[in-house]
């Protein structure tokens, strides 16, 4: 998507005002016990912003999937304490997010003061971007703050409707996001390439296309470039692949040519006959595939390959793994990549964007999460913003970009 006009926090005077923050507090959870905060933490800046500021912070999201129905364990009460300990100070919960139960908690603030709203999903209207409902959310405050770039590729009452009744900016977080994607892939440092990993082209069609558009380098790596390996003729023995997308395969790959898009493939494999911890395994070139082996990680000389066409560039997206990083040993040929992504960052070479659920996590094991310019927890958002979508979170606060109301 094209870069987005929006205002900011800086453009808002919010002491005492009535703040609606639209975030994201569907962490995991696991046995009542929140596993990863990288979601809580990374929305701490705006929330104390707007406190410090003397803002009345009124934070809505949703949590898990509850399909409009009141379900108690996605309740947004716990993560209302954990985001107080984060903040180190009090956080309120109201057990609605709309009439009088959410009113009576916003009347209740005082400047500097942060409430927790329930699961806006508890009410079916939310995912049907109801207008009611979005007018019921907008009545309860002044000013209407986005700061989930990872909800923003949903049209919600929440992400959407609101923000067509309240002057709206985005939250620091956001701000952040939309920079880095604009230094990704709208006005990048070129030459600009792409890591795109995972196990099946049939998922990221849309992807492969637009940063066909975008990019001088993509590297393919994962499962998905056993079909395309196999789509020119190679044999990848009992290797996971899509035979059905062989023709898609060679399509891609002679519209890359006509774009003037390198595409750069495995040229060597680490197999094994079993998918395991620490099975025996072999290193051999990529036409040289056992017929009983499977490809796992990506080959040494790969490695070395890639790592010397990633320090030619200037700008590099990552999303997805180049094996089945999840278990030893074949987790090598992803960590040592990274860890080469991470150095040139560090050294400011190179401007690295990376995203996408497994992305971070691999990343996370290769212990270079603090190298990477930008790691995005966006998800969905994400995806779709690499595959060239329009998300409506976004559109709807540059739609208002011109007549949200003077300050």
């Amino acid at each position: 998507m094209a870069t987005v006009a929006f205002k900011t926090l800086d453009q808002l005077q919010p002491a005492g005002k009535k703040v609606l923050l639209r975030a994201d507090l569907n962490v995991p959870v696991n046995g009542g016990q929140i596993t990863d905060a990288t979601r809580l933490l990374r929305l701490l800046p705006t929330i104390q912003e707007l406190a410090q500021k003397g803002a009345r912070v009124i934070v809505v999201s949703h949590f898990d999937r509850p399909k409009g129905k009141r379900v108690p364990e996605m309740s947004l009460a716990p993560i209302a304490d954990a985001l107080g300990d984060a903040l180190g100070r009090p956080v309120t919960f109201a057990d609605d997010c709309i009439g009088p139960v959410a009113q009576a908690a916003v009347d209740a603030m005082q400047d500097g003061d942060v409430v927790v709203l329930e699961n806006t999903r508890f009410h079916a209207g939310e995912e049907a971007n109801d207008p009611d409902l979005a007018k019921s959310l907008a009545s309860l405050a002044d000013f209407y703050v986005n700061d989930a770039f990872s909800a923003a590729h949903r049209a919600h009452a929440s992400t959407e409707g609101v923000a067509r009744h309240l002057p709206s900016f985005a939250g620091r977080l956001m701000e952040t996001e939309l920079n880095a994607l604009n230094i990704a892939l709208e006005n990048p440092e070129r030459p600009v390439g792409a890591i795109i990993g995972g196990a099946k082209i049939s998922t990221k069609l849309d992807l492969i296309g637009n940063l066909l558009e975008k990019v001088q380098v993509l590297i393919i790596g994962g499962a998905m470039a056993n079909t395309f390996l196999a789509a020119q003729g190679v044999k990848v023995g009992r290797s996971l692949q899509e035979g059905e997308m062989h023709d898609t395969a060679r399509a891609i790959l002679a519209k890359a040519k006509e774009k003037g898009c390198e595409v750069i493939l495995p040229v060597d494999a680490v197999t094994a006959t079993e998918f395991k911890a620490n099975v025996p395994t072999r290193v051999v070139g990529i036409d040289a595939i056992p017929d009983d082996a499977m490809i796992l990680d990506v080959g040494p000389q790969t490695v070395r390959d890639l790592c010397a066409k990633i320090a030619m560039l200037k700008t590099l997206v990552w999303n997805g793994p180049l094996g089945a990083f999840e278990i030893a040993p074949f987790d090598a040929g992803t960590n040592a990549v990274a860890q080469e992504v991470g150095r040139l960052t560090q050294e400011g070479r190179l401007k690295s964007i990376a995203g996408g659920g497994d992305t971070v996590s691999a990343l996370r094991h290769a212990g270079v999460t603090k190298d990477i310019s930008y790691i995005s927890t966006a998800g969905g958002a994400f995806l779709e913003w690499l595959e060239g979508k329009t998300l409506p979170g976004i559109m709807a606060l540059e739609s208002v970009f011109e007549r949200a109301l003077p300050i």
